[in-house]
């Protein structure tokens, strides 16, 4: 049950739905069926910050060629 973000043309209001297969969900604030789904930013939680990759990363200190480490 997928979880989508909607904006209506009639009042501009931004939602998100729970669409359950092809249905089409209406405006919450004007009751419009005239809604069109816009694309979500997705965020993702992370445990521990980014940090940006050190130049052995992808061979873990073995020295590949193009590592960097050479």
């Amino acid at each position: 049950m997928p979880l989508y973000e909607y904006v209506c043309h009639k009042c501009s209001k931004q939602f998100e739905e729970l669409v359950f297969g092809a249905s089409v969900p209406a405006c919450p604030v004007c009751q419009s069926a005239d809604v069109e789904r816009i694309l979500s930013v997705v965020s993702i939680g992370r445990g521990q910050p980014a940090r940006e990759p050190s130049a052995c990363d992808s061979c873990q200190g073995r020295g590949r060629p193009g590592c960097g480490m050479n």
